[in-house]
């Protein structure tokens, strides 16, 4: 009779141990359960961050966690994966952002490619012949009443923009505003084909709006970009079947560039544009995935 009881109070006990660890979340080698776990994505109020964000989104959340997303400038994204409040960035620009990577290094993990040799710069419609370099402005900065429209302030373009102006000796203004801001600047000037000098980049639905040309920078300030995908160095410990999902990431330019039109022109709703981006590229995915 003793055993028996003794027998029957270690069944309790582990009944009851086991029912502890099942409502803490935990499995028995004490780490959380994925599925009560969260994963942070930074948004950048640009175009180009959408649709590569929202297919990561809905991939994770089909892994079992649940995703959030901050909004906030390039600065802040960065600043947040630093202090670990933002676990990815699917849009890290580079060499534009390599000051924000070189000031956080020690918190951040350039993990994946995105996609490269991706053209941005000053641009102008193409119906101005006569300017093709950047070196074609000297002089010529009354065209644009002396001004160059830009991006939010604290974006790391906006610094280039203005070390590109003084290195080639323009008498040029910066005009910073949001992208929104910019493009309806662009929209009214092209309306009646007016000269306008202002920041350009793929991928983006201006290219599709107006006919528009990059110019050529001879002191190269903008190399040709590589838009990468940027951790904070937690991820890789904490959610290792996330970080091998995202450092296999890649996607083709051409696709998110249709994903914007669809997106920004065409209305569609953004969720909506991922899922099927991730239902016509299946094998992409599992590729993404290690299947």
């Amino acid at each position: 009779m003793k055993k028996f009881l003794l027998g029957s109070f270690a069944a309790v006990l582990i009944l009851a141990l086991a029912a502890c660890s099942s409502a803490s979340g935990k499995d028995d080698s004490g780490s959380e359960d994925s599925n009560d776990k969260t994963i942070t994505f930074g948004v950048t109020p640009w175009t180009s961050t959408v649709p590569p964000t929202k297919i990561a989104k809905l991939i994770v959340e089909d892994m079992g966690y649940t995703v959030k997303e901050i909004k906030a400038d390039a600065g802040n994204v960065f600043i947040g994966m630093s202090r670990g409040d933002i676990d990815a960035f699917m849009d890290a620009w580079l060499p534009a952002h390599e000051n924000h990577l070189k000031k956080y290094e020690d918190d951040l993990d350039v993990t994946a490619i995105s996609y490269d040799g991706v053209q941005m710069g000053m641009v102008v419609p193409s119906y101005m012949k006569d300017i093709n370099n950047v070196s074609d402005l000297k002089g010529k900065e009354d065209l644009f009443n002396n001004e160059m429209y830009g991006i939010e302030e604290g974006a790391s373009a906006t610094g280039i923009f203005n070390n590109m102006i003084e290195g080639h000796g323009l008498d040029l203004k910066q005009v910073n505003s949001s992208e929104g801001g910019m493009l309806a600047q662009v929209k009214r000037y092209t309306k009646s084909e007016e000269p306008v000098l202002f920041f350009g980049w793929r991928p983006h639905t201006m290219f599709n709006k107006f006919d528009l040309k990059v110019l050529e920078d001879d002191k190269n300030y903008f190399e040709k970009a590589a838009v990468k995908v940027i951790t904070n160095k937690d991820l890789k410990d904490n959610s290792p079947d996330v970080y091998e999902f995202l450092s296999n990431w890649s996607i083709p330019i051409d696709d998110v560039e249709q994903m914007i039109v669809q997106i920004e022109e065409e209305g569609t709703d953004p969720e909506v544009v991922a899922q099927e981006w991730i239902d016509n590229n299946q094998d992409k995915v599992d590729a993404m995935l290690g299947k």
